[in-house]
């Protein structure tokens, strides 16, 4: 259920009081240990990976073509100030309070004090830690500004001794900095041929769709590996409910503004905040979806399938999907964690023994009416159960049929909305606004499973797809995939440019 997708924000937002540039969520956590989250503003990600680079990043990027960089100085302004004196300051661990505070904002300083920002730093890798020279760590190329002109973020790639890294931060209107996060770097493939080399490298079962999205919302194939076979998704599922509620939205079934109620009998376990918050908590419906999307909010996800109805959803998964048959019925995150996580693996042997009136019926008799399994048991889980048989399946086809759907929809005056949604968090990629100005973003994963979906128009008014499907019934993911899979879907978008 997208239990954790390390996603670098786009726009500004206090999603659940998280600084810009947090992960948002652990997402993902399954495949691996937690990401390393220190109070929710500097995101440590190489850590999944043991504390060392990914593949592919094991020494600086020098080899990178220039056109993966925008820009191989940083820009004169605040920003750019700060971006240089932070790959200076490493090397300078501890940093006094009086120059942290000089630096960094309030907001900051208020999830992460001066001692822990000094811990993390000063916990970094060894390959970083040992070997980064006096000098502190060096730029190789800027990924991204936004805004181009005046940057109030920018997405960096800078050699930290052995290792090679990107750099997240934002500032905020005063210059000082907002946000920060680090992740391993792995540059992107540079042909169709070997990104198919390196997505067949990452899982058994495999699938990438790059695609051209019509104005009539029709999906052309540029560039696919198996793009019509139906793999696990994930908390990629919701793209279905929110196209449903959406129509409901248009039909004046349901409003924007309409509040809801968070409930006991439709909390999940996270990804999300929403199961933290009191029963009778009320929340608007575009809060809900906007939570649902942008951090992948299992209980969200809930509320919004409870008041449309699974019906609704199953029907739009029938208008978007080949292989709806796959999910009937159509669960709910509470209903996925209960059968992998009560009583496994008998209940999921019984839920997988069952035709579709029997599925139906255990859930009413049997799911529906369990508590939900506590926070320790999904953390405990590690490895994938049953991936190939209780999940949300679609194929990278389906998926573009819904990227493109929702884009459609979203032309609608009533349904503008749909717009900020999808775009409030770009999963991490990155892409150069300034080459593409509208991104949207929905990711995947639990144990075993990892997928990336993403919608473009390029700054002369093409839209593209992008849909990357893995899955390993057999073993967990490797830490590293996260950093591999990304890197991948952003050389496509540079293939398809």
């Amino acid at each position: 259920m997208n239990w954790f997708w390390l996603r670098r924000r786009r726009r500004r937002t206090s999603e659940c009081g998280m600084a810009r540039g947090s992960a948002g969520q652990l997402a993902w956590r399954k495949m691996a240990r937690p990401y390393g989250c220190v109070v929710l503003s500097v995101v440590l990600a190489w850590a999944a990976a043991g504390c060392a680079a990914s593949p592919g990043s094991t020494g600086p990027a020098t080899t990178a073509s220039s056109s993966v960089f925008i820009s191989r100085t940083v820009p004169d302004a605040p920003l750019g100030r700060q971006l240089t004196w932070f790959l200076r300051a490493v090397a300078e661990v501890p940093l006094s309070q009086q120059v942290i505070r000089a630096h960094f904002d309030s907001g900051f300083l208020a999830k992460i004090s001066p001692a822990q920002l000094n811990s993390v730093l000063a916990g970094l890798p060894a390959a970083v830690g040992a070997s980064v020279p006096s000098s502190g760590a060096s730029l190789i190329g800027l990924l991204s500004e936004n805004p181009a002109r005046d940057p109030d973020s920018l997405l960096a790639v800078a050699a930290f001794g052995s290792a090679t890294l990107t750099v997240d931060i934002s500032v905020d209107g005063a210059g000082l900095i907002s946000g920060l996060s680090l992740a391993p770097y792995q540059p992107p493939p540079a042909s169709w041929a070997q990104a198919d080399a390196e997505l067949a490298g990452l899982a058994p079962d495999s699938s990438l769709l790059a695609a051209r999205v019509s104005p009539g919302g029709s999906c052309t194939a540029v560039h696919q590996v198996a793009a019509s076979a139906a793999r696990p998704l994930g908390s990629m599922f919701k793209l279905f409910v929110l196209g449903a509620l959406a129509h409901q939205i248009a039909a004046g079934r349901v409003s924007w503004n309409q509040m809801l109620t968070v409930t006991a009998p439709l909390k999940s376990l996270p990804s999300g905040q929403l199961q933290n918050e009191p029963d009778g908590t009320r929340i608007s419906v575009q809060d809900t979806a906007a939570k649902m999307i942008s951090v992948s909010d299992n209980t969200a996800a809930n509320m919004l399938i409870n008041l449309v109805g699974r019906p609704a959803v199953q029907a739009q998964d029938q208008q978007w999907s080949d292989h709806a048959a796959l999910n009937m019925p159509f669960l709910t995150t509470r209903e996925m964690f209960i059968l992998k996580l009560t009583q496994w693996p008998a209940l999921a042997s019984r839920y997988i023994a069952a035709n579709q009136a029997g599925r139906q019926a255990l859930l009413a008799s049997t799911v529906d009416p369990a508590p939900l399994p506590a926070l320790a048991a999904a953390q405990a889980w590690v490895t994938p159960r049953d991936i190939d048989t209780i999940e949300w399946f679609a194929s990278p086809d389906d998926i573009c049929r819904a990227l493109a759907g929702l884009r459609q929809l979203a032309a609608q005056p009533r349904l503008a909305p749909l717009d900020s949604i999808m775009s409030a968090n770009d999963g991490g990629i990155g892409l150069d606004p300034a080459q593409w100005p509208t991104v949207w973003f929905k990711g995947g994963s639990e144990p075993g499973v990892a997928t990336v979906g993403y919608l473009a128009t390029s700054s002369n008014g093409q839209t593209y797809a992008v849909v990357a499907m893995l899955s390993n019934p057999a073993a967990a993911l490797p830490p590293s995939t996260p950093v591999a899979l990304l890197a991948i879907v952003r050389g496509a978008f540079q293939l398809l440019r």
